[in-house]
């Protein structure tokens, strides 16, 4: 019998937890709850010997190889979208792919975001799905509800009966009253948005229900380039691919489905209310999170997200209260749906923080700022081990490296030398320069940039090892 690829798809930039979910550094990549980041969970769910397929972006492609060889994911291949086009796409490109090699590969589809702490019942329960899984047939994963969540699609179940029950419909988020009679049949589950098939039935169900998605993303897959370890999709096929989501596409029209209950911990982890019931609470039902601490508050959620950090609360009730250093949200409980229309709100008025955080990774490592005004732009670069920024120049802006750890190999217009800590070198506007650590150490420089204009598109490149443009 063939093994299963588990297909992850890692796109979406997690607004409702903002403003420690962002999109330059959505939640999937976050250590939020369990050992690792959420993506990281899911790569390793089936064990680190099972090699997944993974379907991301250009923003994250290099975030997801770190955090694959930071969990010992060596094999993992990456497959990145030129623009997003929701599920059904991407899961079709993966069937795609995986069909070219074997019509007869099971897929296990899963999102990169959600939390299940008990992987091997999780694995337990695959293994099964796997033995059971008829010929034409989709399987679908629910979870038993505990509660009338409006925050979640239903399956509707027919026959309960066997290992793998019949489907009858699937409900996408209703409102409360209908949630609540959904508890009270009983004949419902909550959609875990995990889905397993064999790669060449899904593509002949495509030919009959999305012949023009087949078409275009089957293009995209045949003419896709190696860059580096990744797998691009081509861009102009791509473009040509209708965005949709999985069930509307394929589930609320395949028809074999089936669906099969899980009955370990799950949560998608969408809102700072499903993140709050995975955290422990005191007996006023407070949550603290890191350096927070209250005084007669009572079922209030104070996450305090940098270690340098003191939050405090006095006299709060169902209060929520998150603070990073560059943000900081507050609101009511009872309101964390609004979330996303405050981060919407933010993208109006253009305010950068509502995509971007103070750290912002890149394939060599991360920088974040430390101090901005008119006229300078102070930053600490982190460059990992064998990591090296393009040979570059910049038309608006003089930079100062003074180096405060390890031992930095620098490029400064014909000449190249290395720097010590507590050593440094000024780079004037449109001089060729460059970082590299060739050495057995991290190297960390404070960068202090003076001129005009400091964003990152004021950078022009002429060699760069990531093939960045």
């Amino acid at each position: 019998m063939p093994t299963i690829t588990p297909v992850i798809l890692c796109g979406g930039s997690g607004e409702r937890l903002w403003p420690i979910s962002r999109k330059s550094y959505p939640k999937q990549f976050l250590d939020l709850i369990g050992e690792g980041s959420l993506f990281q969970q899911a790569a390793t769910r089936l064990g680190k010997a099972v090699a997944p397929l993974v379907i991301t972006g250009d923003d994250h492609h290099f975030i997801v190889r770190q955090q694959l060889h930071e969990a010992r994911v060596f094999d993992a291949q990456v497959m990145i979208e030129p623009e997003g086009k929701s599920t059904a796409p991407a899961i079709l490109a993966a069937a795609c792919h995986l069909a070219a090699n074997d019509a007869q590969a099971i897929m296990l589809v899963m999102p990169s975001d959600h939390y299940i702490p008990d992987a091997r019942a999780f694995a337990t329960m695959v293994e099964e799905a796997k033995t059971h899984l008829g010929k034409g047939q989709i399987i679908c994963f629910g979870i038993t509800p505990d509660r009338p969540e409006t925050g979640y699609g239903y399956i509707k179940l027919v026959d309960c009966g066997g290992v793998i029950s019949q489907v009858a419909a699937f409900t996408e988020k209703p409102d409360a009253l209908t949630a609540r009679a959904f508890i009270e049949d009983g004949g419902y589950l909550w959609n875990a948005g995990i889905f397993m098939m064999r790669a060449g039935e899904l593509v002949d169900l495509a030919a009959d229900l999305q012949a023009q998605m087949l078409e275009a993303a089957r293009r995209a897959v045949e003419n896709s380039t190696r860059v580096l370890d990744f797998l691009r999709l081509d861009p102009a096929a791509w473009c040509e691919v209708q965005s949709d989501s999985f069930d509307y596409a394929f589930m609320e029209k395949a028809p074999l489905i089936g669906c099969m209950a899980f009955s370990g911990t799950w949560s998608d982890l969408g809102d700072w209310q499903a993140v709050a019931r995975e955290q422990e609470v005191d007996g006023s039902g407070n949550i603290l999170h890191g350096a927070a601490h209250q005084i007669d508050s009572e079922n209030t959620l104070l996450w305090a997200a940098k270690d340098n950090q003191v939050l405090t609360g006095i006299g709060l009730d169902n209060i929520m209260v998150v603070a990073m250093g560059d943000a900081v949200l507050v609101a009511d409980r009872a309101r964390v749906q609004d979330v996303k229309a405050m981060v919407a709100k933010l993208k109006d008025g253009e305010v950068e923080h509502a995509v971007s955080r103070e750290r912002e990774i890149r394939p060599w490592g991360w920088f974040e700022t430390i101090a901005r005004g008119k006229g300078f732009h102070s930053k600490i670069l982190h460059v990992d081990v064998g990591g090296c920024l393009s040979l570059q120049s910049h038309r608006y802006r003089s930079e100062h490296w003074v180096v405060v750890k390890g031992v930095a190999t620098v490029v400064r217009g014909d000449e190249e030398f290395e720097l010590q800590a507590n050593e440094s070198t000024y780079i004037h506007v449109g001089g060729r320069h460059q970082l590299r650590d060739e050495s057995a150490d991290e190297v960390e420089i404070i960068e202090v940039q003076t001129g005009s204009y400091f964003g990152e598109d004021d950078i022009v490149r002429y060699e760069d090892i990531y093939l960045r443009e």
